[in-house]
């Protein structure tokens, strides 16, 4: 938790920044707030009709006997409750809507930022933060468009006219109402100076802590392996309880400020009963101007306590959007200093000049990598595990740009080109490949949403796929379930790979594509995999180098560098890394075949017998 903390602290957002998106946000909704604004003005007129007939039914009606008076008074009274009650809904309807379509489009505009973001922003960050960000962190904005704003403006506007009539009626006693309602004031702004940060503070533990059960819950087959439901426990626990204190500390901020808010509407009471009392003893004020004040106390007085807890609201809004505008401001990987370059229809010619490659500071990952890989040629990636092989694999992807250096195809450098134009002519094949949870059908179409079911299931019979898919009750209509938990590792690896054919790329990455099937399913779509390749650029990376030998050119690596090159016949006699592994690994497989049932080893790691994984 704490890395996305640290994280999350240094990308703190400048006040400025945020009201600039909060008034951004309030324009684009200026007709729904005007229309709403109209309305609660309409509403808190017709709210002043009953408070002001208290001075004539008392003066007027009951103290002089005018009787005429009673019935045109309870008419406008009554008028004036159905103008309330139908501008109160007609508001809420307004209003409440506009709000929840500024969260629906506030949350769209930062899941479609965070999908543009580079694929180094999701290694470092939790997915259960960023779901955060996208759900909850957009819901405050509520109170900014919806009911919040319009009754806070709503509130000044009565407890303003409410004031004017007030002075008319005392203005002595309204002075002295006015410093109560001023320390009032003071209090709610010294309050909300506080409460803002630890708001968002409460948000970030929320994130992090939701982020936590959102690994422990898509981990859970790992965590009950090493029995660590305990150890989850005590982390959840703790995030939850440190959660716990912060929202506690927000209570009780929002509580004193409605405990110094009963105080002074007490004190006001006080004010009212003795400088009240002793003006009409006087002859300066008559009953129904006493009952008057006192109805138009409250008018002004209960706004402002509401505005106390509207505050609240959109400091909580605020704090939303502060979080909401770090994620915004976050430079998205196509964003650079010029326009991005359109690439075309691609021959898939891929070549790397002098590329270094970082993932920390002054720690190379590759180092000085230049080779070509001429278009419709396969090229194998070989070396030990940290050699830099699926590095390589995420420069060709463009998933990153080289730290020096430069990654060029058909001559177009990758971090020039509109990269969205450019994946869309490449397939992949990982080594854990993720399904969607939908059908079969859909999770192969997935790479081309407009394919016809004709080319979906030739897709599948080219992987070798269609022979387990028909033998499901539901065919290519079947759920594989959340990242295809009901399905094999090898079922999942074909569905995959039925995929990338489907694609049709120009350019294909396949990294440990064979990794999860056994020697039977390998054969099965060996043939696939070659009639995939022909005609395309093709990496492959493989532990099993037998499945290379055909490779146009083969890159071992190791430490980051390339320390060999050609093709398997030259490389395997060469008494380089590449024969070693080879032969390596070829003593294994003889000794699973002599000894079933003993250990497969990595063959980069034998002397420490550690398993292949």
């Amino acid at each position: 938790m704490s890395s996305s903390s640290h994280h999350s602290r240094t990308r703190k957002v400048p006040l400025s920044s945020v009201r600039r998106e909060a008034r951004e946000l309030l324009w684009r909704h200026r007709g729904t707030l005007l229309a709403g604004f109209a309305l609660m003005i309409v509403n808190r007129a017709a709210g002043f009709v009953l408070p002001a007939s208290s001075k004539f039914l008392i003066d007027d009606v009951l103290g002089e006997g005018r009787g005429e008076l009673l019935i045109p008074l309870a008419v406008a009274v009554g008028v004036a409750t159905v103008i309330q009650a139908t501008t109160a809904f007609g508001l809420s309807q307004v209003v409440s809507v506009a709000g929840q379509r500024a969260i629906a489009d506030m949350r769209r505009r930062v899941q479609a930022h965070l999908l543009r973001m580079p694929t180094s922003y999701f290694d470092r960050t939790r997915s259960g933060v960023l779901l955060a960000r996208v759900m909850e962190d957009a819901d405050g904005i509520r109170n900014l468009i919806g009911t919040g704003i319009v009754h806070l403006i709503g509130g000044l506007f009565t407890a303003t006219v409410a004031l004017v009539v007030l002075f008319w009626l005392n203005w002595e006693l309204t002075a002295a109402v006015l410093v109560l309602l001023l320390l009032f004031a003071g209090t709610m702004s010294y309050a909300f100076r506080r409460l803002r940060p630890i708001f968002r503070e409460r948000y970030e533990l929320t994130s992090q802590v939701t982020g936590r059960l959102s690994e422990a819950l898509s981990g859970v087959r790992t965590l009950k392996v090493y029995t660590a439901e305990k150890r989850e426990e005590r982390v959840f626990t703790k995030g939850v309880f440190g959660l716990f204190r912060k929202v506690a500390t927000t209570i009780t901020g929002s509580s004193a400020v409605t405990a110094v808010s009963t105080v002074i509407v007490g004190a006001i009471g006080v004010l009212i009963m003795v400088i009240g009392g002793r003006a009409i003893f006087a002859g300066t004020m008559t009953l129904g101007d006493l009952v008057m004040y006192i109805f138009f106390v409250g008018l002004m007085v209960a706004p402002l306590v509401q505005i106390s807890g509207i505050g609240t609201q959109i400091t909580d809004a605020f704090a939303g959007l502060d979080r909401i505008r770090e994620i915004l401001a976050l430079p998205t990987e196509e964003d650079g200093p010029g326009e991005r370059v359109s690439v075309g229809p691609l021959r898939g010619a891929v070549t790397f000049e002098d590329v270094w490659f970082e993932y920390e500071p002054d720690t190379p990952v590759l180092r000085d990598v230049s080779f070509r890989a001429p278009a419709g040629t396969t090229t194998a990636l070989v070396g030990p595990s940290g050699s830099g092989k699926s590095t390589l694999a995420s420069l060709v992807l463009a998933f990153a740009s080289p730290t020096k250096g430069r990654v060029t195809v058909d001559g177009f450098d990758l971090s020039e080109v509109r990269l969205k134009e450019y994946r869309a002519q490449i397939g992949v094949v990982l080594q854990d490949n993720f399904l969607f949870d939908g059908t079969i059908g859909e999770n192969i179409a997935f790479s081309r949403p407009s394919a016809s079911a004709e080319e979906i299931r030739e897709a599948a019979r080219i992987a070798n796929a269609d022979l387990f898919i028909e033998g499901f009750a539901g065919r290519y209509d079947t759920i594989v379930g959340e990242r295809g938990v009901k399905l094999s590792g090898g079922q999942r690896q074909r569905i995959a790979i039925a995929r990338a054919i489907l694609a049709d790329p120009r350019i294909l990455v396949l990294d440990e594509a064979t990794s999860s099937l056994d020697s039977e399913s390998e054969a099965l779509i060996r043939e696939g995999l070659q009639a995939l390749r022909r005609g395309r650029t093709t990496f492959v990376i493989a532990h099993r180098l037998s499945t290379i030998v055909a490779a146009d050119q083969i890159l071992v690596l190791e430490e980051g560098r390339i320390v060999e090159r050609g093709v398997h016949a030259e490389l395997r006699w060469a008494g380089g890394l590449y024969q070693r592994l080879y032969e390596m690994q070829h003593r294994v497989e003889v000794d699973a075949f002599v000894n079933p049932g003993e250990e497969m080893l990595d063959p980069d790691a034998e002397s420490r017998g550690r398993p292949v994984s």
